[in-house]
């Protein structure tokens, strides 16, 4: 695919999948899904567990919370790179104004890596939670006007390779 073909199935599936303006009841529940993506939700809820747990589920919340940390670091690097611009929008202007770039969605890219790595270490409950939840998160940033499609999509290809990377060598 060229990169005219790329940004025409962009801006088909933006349209497609945007929720600006429509179905309020939908919207609610992709403004929930969309930040139930965010790092400092995520890294809290390690942060209480490193703290409160027994000694295994502080090694869990040590090695899912390192993992963020470093995947937040290549996508950063990524979009420092890329430098692509936000899709023109509303919603979302924490996100705007602390990242204007799209190209990874971190949001994406951490859903993944997050049900890689509960596939990988347990438990059980949360993988069968985080499996379904993590391409929900991806299209929730779509449907809010803050991602293109193939910013989620590179986003995801990321999270899930840094996953297993993490997997094979911690």
């Amino acid at each position: 695919m060229d990169r005219q073909q790329l940004e025409a199935f962009d801006a088909r599936w933006f349209s497609r999948l945007s929720l600006a303006g429509r179905r309020p009841g939908l919207r609610r529940l992709a403004i929930l899904l969309a930040h139930s993506g965010d790092s400092w939700f995520w890294l809290l809820g390690l942060a209480i567990l490193a703290l409160s747990g027994d000694q295994a589920m502080r090694e869990w919340a040590y090695r899912v919370g390192g993992a963020i940390l470093g995947l937040a670091l290549l996508v950063l690097m990524v979009k420092l790179i890329v430098r692509r611009q936000r899709p023109d929008g509303q919603w979302g202007a924490i996100y705007r104004k602390s990242d204007p770039h799209s190209f990874p969605s971190g949001h994406a890219a951490r859903a993944v890596l997050l049900a890689v790595l509960t596939l990988g270490w347990g438990p059980a409950w949360l993988a069968a939670l985080l499996v379904p939840w993590a391409p929900l998160v991806g299209l929730a940033r779509i449907a809010m006007g803050l991602h293109y499609p193939t910013d989620v999509l590179a986003g995801a290809a990321i999270g899930l390779a840094a996953g297993l990377i993490t997997l094979l060598i911690v």
